[in-house]
Formats: C-alpha cells, sequence, structure tokens
C-alpha cells in the first residue's frame, strides 16, 4: 500500500478526536460497553461516515493514507473514546490490503464494501490437519473452464458464522512442492455447497467455525493473484495481520495501566508488582517491534519471517498477562473477580488460546529457528 501522510503535529488524530466527539456519545447511550457484534457494527459504520474506519487505507481505497506516527495516535485516540474493535475486522485488517495489492478491478469494488461493513470476511486458511502449518492443506480446487470445484473443510475460521465472504487457501495442483501449488479464492459464503457450524470456546463463546465444501462451484474472476501462487498473496495477508500486533500491544499496556489503577492503594504484594512491571516490560517491547513493521510495510517492503517474532511475543504475553490478572483477583476470581462481573477468569480463559491463534507458538519457534536464524531442520 502506498503511504500518504496526512498532516503533522497530530492533525489526523485532532480530525479523528473531533469525529468521535460527533458520535460516541450517540453510540455510548445505545450500546455502553457492549462489545457485541452488532455494537461493533454500529461503531464502524459511525467511523466509516466520517472516513475513519481504515484510515491506514491509501486514500484510492477509501482510507486517508496515513503514516504509522498518525495511525499510532489515532488508536490511542480510539481507546480513549472507549471505543470497541471494529466489526470487519479481518477485512479491514488483512483482506482488504491484499485484495488491494493482488486484486482485479471487480475484486477491488469489495473494498467501499469492507469499509461499510456490507461485506464481512473472514480466512479459510486453517483445516482439521493443516493448522498452524498452512503448507500441508489439502482443500482441492480442480479448474476446469467453468472456473473451480472446491471440496473440503477448514477449521477455527474467526468469524466464520457471521462472515459474507471468505478468503479461501485452496490446493489447484496436487502434485506441486507443499508451498507451491496453492492458490487463493475470494468466496461469498452463499454459495450452494458451503456449510458453517459453530465452534463452541472454553469461554462458553462461538467466535469460530468450521467451513464444509461439497461440490462448491467458484467462477474464474475468484483467483485473487496468480494461479498457483497462493502462498505468495497468502503471506502478504499474515503480514498486515503481524503488523496488526502493534495495536494489540498497546491494548496490553492499557490493560496493565487499568489492573494497577485497580488498585487504590497501590500493588502491595511484591511479587504481583513485579509480576506487572514485566507484562507492561513485555507489551511494550512487542508494541516497538510492531512499529518497526508498520514502517517497513508503508516503505513498500514485504513481510518477511521475522514477524513471527511478533506474533511469538504477543501470544506469550497475552496468555501470561491472563495468569497475572487471575493472580491479583485471588480467590475472588471464583465467584466473580474483584469487580464481580468474571472478569478476570474471562480474560484467562480466553488467554489460552492466543498461543495457538494465528499460528501455534511451537511452529512459530520452528520458523524462526529455521528461516530467521539459519538452522537446520529438527
Amino acid at each position: 500500500m502506498n503511504e500518504r501522510q496526512a498532516g503533522t503535529g497530530g492533525e489526523a488524530a485532532r480530525e479523528l478526536r473531533a469525529h468521535l466527539d460527533r458520535i460516541a456519545p450517540a453510540l455510548h447511550r445505545r450500546w455502553g460497553k457492549e462489545r457485541s457484534f452488532e455494537a461493533r457494527l454500529a461503531w464502524q459504520r459511525a467511523l466509516h461516515e466520517g472516513g475513519w474506519a481504515a484510515p491506514h487505507w491509501p486514500v484510492s481505497d477509501g482510507g486517508r493514507g496515513l503514516g504509522v506516527v498518525d495511525r499510532l495516535e489515532c488508536d490511542a485516540e480510539l481507546a480513549r473514546a472507549g471505543a470497541p474493535d471494529i466489526a470487519g475486522v479481518f477485512g479491514i485488517k488483512n483482506v482488504g490490503p491484499t485484495i488491494s495489492r493482488f486484486g482485479t478491478p471487480e475484486q477491488r469494488a469489495s473494498l467501499a464494501r469492507i469499509l461499510s461493513t456490507e461485506e464481512i470476511w473472514c480466512q479459510g486458511f486453517s483445516e482439521p490437519e493443516a493448522g498452524s502449518d498452512l503448507a500441508s492443506l489439502r482443500m482441492r480446487a480442480v479448474r476446469d473452464r467453468d472456473g473451480f470445484l472446491v471440496n473440503g473443510q477448514k477449521v477455527w475460521t474467526s468469524d466464520g458464522m457471521r462472515a459474507t465472504h471468505c478468503m479461501l487457501l485452496v490446493r489447484t495442483d496436487p502434485d506441486a512442492r507443499p508451498h507451491e501449488g496453492i492458490s487463493v479464492l475470494l468466496v461469498p459464503l452463499d454459495t450452494p455447497g458451503i456449510e458453517r457450524r459453530p465452534l463452541r470456546q472454553i469461554t462458553g463463546e462461538s467466535e469460530f467455525a468450521e467451513l464444509f465444501f461439497t461440490d462448491v462451484r467458484v467462477p474464474e474472476s475468484a483467483l485473487l493473484g496468480p494461479l498457483h501462487e497462493g502462498w505468495r498473496v497468502t503471506m502478504t495477508t499474515l503480514g498486515h495481520e503481524r503488523a496488526g500486533v502493534v495495536e494489540i500491544a498497546a491494548a496490553l499496556e492499557r490493560e496493565v495501566r487499568a489492573a494497577v489503577a485497580g488498585f487504590p492503594d497501590g500493588v502491595a504484594d511484591p511479587v504481583l508488582r513485579r509480576e506487572l512491571a514485566r507484562r507492561y516490560v513485555e507489551a511494550r517491547t512487542v508494541g516497538l517491534l510492531g512499529r518497526d513493521v508498520l514502517r517497513s510495510l508503508s516503505a513498500g517492503e514485504q513481510p518477511g519471517p521475522a514477524q513471527s517474532v511478533i506474533k511469538l511475543g504477543w501470544s506469550l504475553t497475552t496468555q501470561r498477562l491472563g495468569e497475572t490478572l487471575l493472580d491479583a483477583a485471588g480467590p475472588s476470581a471464583l465467584a466473580g473477580g474483584r469487580h464481580g462481573d468474571g472478569a478476570e477468569a474471562h480474560r484467562f480463559l480466553r488467554g489460552r488460546a492466543s498461543t495457538i491463534a494465528a499460528g501455534t507458538t511451537e511452529v512459530m519457534k520452528n520458523i524462526l529457528a529455521e528461516r530467521v536464524l539459519g538452522l537446520p531442520k529438527g
């Protein structure tokens, strides 16, 4: 994506703050602190009205072309206003930038619909026996004169029950080497032959889905990027996913501050105080790494395997913070926590998935060992 700096001296943040001052009161009256999908849709639509749904996108795609500093300042403004994550997060953060880079004019028409929430996208990557190791995927797409015939299954698809479209990884050349012979298809999820089933998590929520494809007919126009070169396309998507960790790291920092502020008389326990300090340093470190990635992407550089460092650091810090906050709640966590809302227990349970989502810790370590450190395969 091309970068166009939007003003200097915090001009972008001031413009966003003014827009938030206009829209936030009504949104808070209607939704309060609710973080439901419907609330997030409402926030994204209100942000989109002012051109703030994806300020990091190029102006030509409906964004504001913000640079790294402006993006981080705007993230801080959204946090100050109490804005939740946008509903179409995967379309905004990952799929949209990939379509912008590789898409045809017809495919790029989806960008405006992603911004407005008309289209909600998910990523059809993981399979029952090909989770973090995407090169092992087996979903087949057989090409013929009418396009592609797709058969197979995806699993742990985030927002899979809510999405309208899916960026789907398929194997189009079964005889190619694992990282080759893969293609990317852009598929509406109301296409005949697709079945969705929710997956229930340990928290009781169902943010993920299983997707089943049975003789699903997909037109040739759905192919994103060159045939059999889906691995290159996907690395761009994953690169933007890793870059997004800078926002997650900022949220982790805020969580630590909020946890400390929750002790009116300070954190008396020296062990807990030390653990909270460690969590803050870890989140801050991941955030700095994320800033470097954002600068690289803004300069037009391609994502590299070193970004796995960010994913690894984010996963471990997220999980450790959940454990630390549960320790801070103590035995009261069993009865609803320090504020009676069960937040600490929910945070702890939710954090268990952080070392699995978007690539397991074990796979991340292998990638770093082989592709960054140059160590031989085990």
